[in-house]
């Protein structure tokens, strides 16, 4: 039986975070491509260190009807149009400082095309679906601890990064600079969110706040308003611990303070560690790349589940092997709920997608759109679904097909 009394923490990032900021050059490669080719093929890495930008991967794009000479070459037209792109991605993050600028870095490119290998086993033709882009084994999670039915942990270190980048960004707080963390630690209490026992943010900053040389209480005073009102009434307490800039100064941080990475930061995009992880990044590629897709699917079936009533919490695991369309397994874990058998889900959830064949998640969830540049920070999951197509994978739309089968 799981216990009732514990603590647990989870973490974020901000967009800024280096790592942070190579996944959404990543995705907006992803968007770039997609834009370009609804049907594009891409698994983009990048790495960012100071005034530096290094793409690399494997791609393809091509046109409807186009000969094998000419997508090779639309492709090409494509991998030419992406600095411009990955530039304004960097500067509407907000980085302009003298170790890593928008529009001073250094740019360097290394995307090619796609392995024929691997595009043979992916690619569908009248004879059989279009097959998994990997093996693999893939997570969704949902909880009822939050109105976005996410782990309160992530939720609140999310919610605590997001105002601040919504004070930075519309210049309330112009001490702020791009690159910040946090961390929250709740104690649950008979398995619902009791209390606040400790708050980390740590967020680079200008040489001086408001005018004032730094100083650590001056920093904890300037966030302190911001951090306490993300949480309900009553979760902080006067027992509380506050660590603001723990180690002293964050002048220097983002691509410049330390090199950052595509797909580093997998707890922070999923469920802060409060579910399993198969260990797939996601941005940087196309939803061919169940890692992505399915793990979306994963999402958008487990918070339906507990939407309709039938759990508290449910997890979701599914896997897939390179060239088949058909999952190879599918398991649904309730965490105690009696109120419907596990196994009858297992049955169901998968034919409310189409079988979770890759090419029915990618049609259900309408994944071969631009919209994956905006999942690149704050999480891919608990946010609301947007009007451009965004975050289909969030819709509670199968509630109440669920509720008829309890």
């Amino acid at each position: 039986m799981a216990r009732a009394n514990y603590v647990f923490t989870s973490e974020s990032v901000s967009e800024g975070h280096p790592d942070k900021v190579a996944d959404r050059i990543s995705d907006t490669v992803v968007d770039a491509f997609i834009e370009a080719d609804p049907e594009a093929r891409v698994a983009c890495e990048t790495m960012v260190t100071t005034n530096r930008i290094i793409l690399a991967g494997e791609v393809r794009a091509g046109r409807p009807g186009g000969s094998k000479a000419e997508n090779k070459a639309f492709t090409k037209e494509v991998i030419a149009s992406l600095q411009p792109k990955v530039r304004e991605a960097v500067k509407d993050i907000g980085y302009a400082q003298k170790g890593f600028h928008w529009q001073k870095a250094k740019y360097a490119c290394y995307l090619h095309g796609q392995s024929a290998h691997i595009a043979q086993g992916v690619d569908s033709n009248a004879k059989k679906d279009e097959g998994a882009g990997d093996q693999g084994i893939m997570f969704g999670y949902a909880c009822s601890e939050t109105p976005e039915m996410m782990p309160a942990t992530l939720q609140y270190s999310h919610n605590i990064l997001k105002r601040l980048a919504e004070a930075r960004h519309s210049g309330e707080r112009p001490e702020l600079e791009p690159d910040a963390k946090s961390q929250v630690t709740l104690r649950y209490e008979n398995g619902k969110p009791g209390e606040v026992v400790a708050i980390v943010v740590s967020h680079q900053h200008t040489k001086k706040l408001g005018g004032q040389s730094y100083s650590t209480k001056r920093m904890r005073d300037l966030l302190e308003p911001y951090i306490r009102s993300v949480f309900p009434d009553g979760l902080i307490t006067r027992k509380t611990q506050f660590l603001v800039n723990p180690t002293g100064k964050f002048e220097i941080g983002g691509p410049d303070g330390d090199s950052g990475l595509t797909g580093r930061k997998i707890i922070v995009d999923t469920y802060g560690g409060a579910s399993p992880h198969g260990g797939g990044a996601f941005s940087g590629k196309d939803p061919t790349k169940v890692d992505r897709s399915a793990a979306y699917a994963c999402r958008y079936l487990a918070k339906n589940v507990v939407a309709a009533g039938l759990a508290q919490r449910c997890t979701i695991q599914i896997s897939y092997a390179i060239g088949v369309a058909t999952p190879t397994s599918f398991y649904v874990d309730l965490h105690g709920a009696d109120t419907i058998d596990p196994a009858k889900l297992e049955k169901v959830l998968p034919e409310l997608i189409g079988g979770a064949t890759p090419r029915a998640i990618r049609t259900h969830l309408k994944l071969n759109r631009p919209i994956y540049a905006r999942t690149a920070a704050y999480g891919h999951f608990g946010r609301q679904p947007d009007n451009e197509g965004g975050f289909t994978w969030e819709r509670d739309d199968l509630v109440a097909e669920l509720k008829r089968l309890a």
